[in-house]
């Protein structure tokens, strides 16, 4: 089989921005359910975090200038005029000369600018020895200090995080608009493929990895995953199981079926499933080259390569970035890779990215990535694995000490 459209990675990665979309109307969710998923409006606060000046410590509320020049040899002296609690307004307003005590998150009483730590008074009766000064503000978070009303505090097309879902708290918002989880299928194709559960191999049979691999990394980024089972290598039943599966779900991976030989009909099917049909077939990559992308019918389908190591680097690669479009995701998405210096020479071929697996090493205060090497159907190697380094299709190679980024397995988009 002939490779009649092969790409670059920058290449590939264009047509995915270029050719997919998100594919489902948003859907209203409570922020209970929220964290991982993708907004799909921007968030304006009707409110000011916090809502009133308070206190970030235990102490009193003073005004600072009644303080300045205090110490421990020279204590100022404060009247102490009555004590805040939590939940509660601040009823009585602080003149010049007076402290009320406050728990911390209490609310600042009017005419008081910051807040003496208990540390540094103590109590005589009804007077307060003050020993350390404070400045304005100190030991205050003011109202609005956090969020200001008609701050956008989210925007759209963010993955939503724990902190992002407090937030939304924060301000008072409990339902948000995002993107719906998408439907992924995989169907693994191949006569010598089995199930994982069957217990006795006849000769030439090997048990489904990619299927069951490819699934529990969808679930671990949130996805869906729908399993269409096991297809022979004939074109009629694979277009068959392939079309109603891809009924089912908002995109579909073919697993195994996309290498040269004689029995290939990942194209044919992809074709057979609606226009426009394959848009990349073949990435310039070692491993994952044949690796094939299309498009029927607005939905997205991918033919990933047989061998397990090639299958995951290549989901990973490509497959989470068509994940991110379809769930309307920013494209301002920060780097995540870890830096690492590599451990050895590595020679590569100019003119194709390759993906070299290596482990992570502390080395002093250093973080050292080594090379694992083995051939793309070894899944050990993956497993003695924390990562994978790019080595960019400019370059020939790396030398050991150079500083590379690791793109590690397992982490989220």
């Amino acid at each position: 089989m002939k490779f009649f459209n092969v790409k670059t990675v920058d290449e590939t990665m264009a047509v995915i921005e270029e050719q997919f979309a998100p594919i489902h109307e948003p859907v209203r969710i409570s922020i209970l359910e929220a964290v991982g998923r993708i907004l799909a409006e921007d968030v304006f606060s009707r409110e000011q975090v916090p809502p009133f000046a308070r206190s970030t410590v235990d102490g009193y509320a003073v005004q600072a200038k009644t303080t300045y020049g205090a110490s421990e040899s020279l204590p100022a002296f404060l009247d102490i005029t009555g004590n805040i609690h939590m939940g509660k307004r601040a009823e009585l307003p602080l003149v010049e000369g007076q402290a009320q005590y406050m728990p911390t998150g209490g609310m600042l009483p009017e005419g008081a600018d910051s807040v003496v730590m208990i540390e540094h008074v103590e109590e005589v009766g009804d007077l307060l020895n003050v020993y350390r000064q404070v400045a304005p503000g100190e030991n205050v978070i003011r109202a609005g200090d956090d969020v200001r009303v008609g701050d956008r505090v989210l925007a759209r097309g963010s993955r939503l995080r724990p902190q992002d879902v407090g937030v939304l708290a924060a301000i008072g918002v409990t339902e948000i608009a995002v993107y719906p989880i998408p439907v992924v299928g995989i169907l693994s194709t191949g006569d010598e493929i089995v199930p994982p559960d069957k217990a006795e191999l006849s000769p030439g049979e090997i048990r489904d990895i990619n299927s069951i691999m490819i699934g529990a990394r969808l679930a671990q980024l949130g996805a869906k995953a729908v399993y269409g089972g096991i297809v022979r290598d004939e074109y009629e039943e694979l277009l068959t199981r392939a079309k109603a599966l891809f009924e089912q779900v908002d995109l579909l991976l073919l697993s195994g079926g996309s290498s040269v030989g004689t029995r290939d009909f990942t194209v044919q099917v992809l074709e057979a499933l609606g226009e426009p049909g394959v848009l990349v077939h073949g990435v310039a990559t070692k491993p994952g080259k044949p690796t094939i992308i299309g498009k029927s019918q607005g939905k997205p389908v991918v033919g990933l390569p047989g061998h397990p190591v090639s299958a995951l680097i290549m989901f990973d690669l490509l497959v989470v970035s068509i994940l991110r479009r379809l769930q309307g995701e920013s494209n301002e998405v920060p780097d995540k890779r870890s830096r690492a210096r590599i451990s050895r020479n590595v020679p590569s071929a100019a003119g194709r990215s390759d993906y070299i697996r290596v482990r992570l090493e502390e080395r002093g205060d250093e973080l050292w990535a080594v090379p694992v090497f083995g051939k793309s159907g070894l899944v050990t190697t993956m497993v003695e694995s924390d990562g994978i380094v790019e080595i960019a299709a400019n370059k020939e190679g790396v030398v050991e000490g150079e500083q590379v980024k690791v793109m590690l397995f397992g982490s989220s988009y």
